[in-house]
């Protein structure tokens, strides 16, 4: 993949985005076999660098991911990192807040579950459901218990901008402590999640996956992709920027996203501690104990 290419998914900071002008059946020049075989090379990619970040043990990588139902979030998470160590990664998926959640501010759950030194931490959904599903459903925001919101009324245009505001702090700091960013938008088209929904519908196996809420907020389509145009204009920084990856072909998208955390994880400097003088007299010690012992 290019760079040009790479460009053509970043919502450039400080530009005004709408998610209309994303192409979401874009696949480049390559084939489904071509794409199916670089995705392959960069697992392998994705599981060399992960052991480096594990071992560096000084920076954690914060994976995001955002999308409409049926965009692929799942597939794309099994795939991407089916080759890496369990060990040093984890998925959060955040839904409906517990009672417990509420007694905090929004982000306190957040907090509770990023990645640890030298680990891959997966956001299945994440704080940007704050500004997304609830700005949709702004009566959410009423069971929430924040001081002065007491009707949707009091439901300010100034409220959100705090929040894309806070949003961004939170991820500076992220940042600057060490924790790296990624965030894709994985934008599917409306025909091609009716599609996605028919074939959950006619296929036993895959009708767990669907709600009756599912339909509830595909009604609201046009609503959320004016949320999502606000996120990618409020809060792709430099520090924290957004990836619009077409989701219409799934073998192209789950390249694109892995090509770009190999890319931007090789950016890192990382790599294998270096040993002391010590260490490595110490390792040579065992190395001669060992191979006299096997030939003896």
């Amino acid at each position: 993949m290019t760079k040009d290419e790479i460009n053509k998914f970043l919502a450039v900071p400080g530009l005004e985005h709408n998610v209309n002008t994303f192409e979401s059946d874009y696949n480049g020049i390559i084939t489904k076999a071509e794409g199916t075989e670089l995705l392959r090379e960069n697992i392998m990619k994705l599981a060399e660098l992960q052991d480096k970040l594990y071992a560096h043990d000084r920076y954690a990588v914060l994976v995001v991911f955002q999308a409409m139902d049926a965009a692929g979030k799942d597939g794309t998470i099994k795939h991407v990192f089916s080759g890496i160590n369990p060990q040093g990664c984890h998925v959060n998926a955040f839904k409906q807040p517990s009672d417990e959640e509420l007694d905090h501010d929004y982000l306190w759950r957040i907090y509770t579950r990023l990645p640890e030194r030298g680990r891959i931490g997966i956001f299945n959904r994440s704080h940007y459901e704050d500004v997304l599903v609830v700005k949709v459903n702004p009566e959410i925001l009423l069971h929430n218990k924040l001081p002065g919101i007491y009707r949707e009324s009091d439901i300010t245009e100034n409220f959100w901008n705090e929040r894309y505001r806070q949003i961004n702090d939170f991820e500076r700091h992220l940042t600057e402590t060490g924790t790296i960013v990624i965030k894709f938008f994985l934008n599917v088209s409306e025909k091609e999640q009716e599609k996605r929904f028919i074939a959950r519908l006619k296929d036993p196996s895959k009708n767990w996956k669907f709600s009756a809420s599912d339909m509830k907020e595909r009604d609201k389509w046009n609503d959320y992709m004016n949320a999502y145009s606000d996120i990618l204009t409020e809060t792709s920084t430099s520090d924290a920027p957004w990836f619009v990856i077409p989701a219409d072909k799934k073998w192209y998208m789950r390249y694109a996203v892995s090509q770009i955390l190999v890319d931007r994880i090789s950016a890192l400097p990382i790599g294998y501690p270096q040993l002391t003088e010590k260490q490595e007299k110490e390792i040579e010690s065992a190395k001669e104990k060992l191979l006299y012992l096997i030939d003896k």
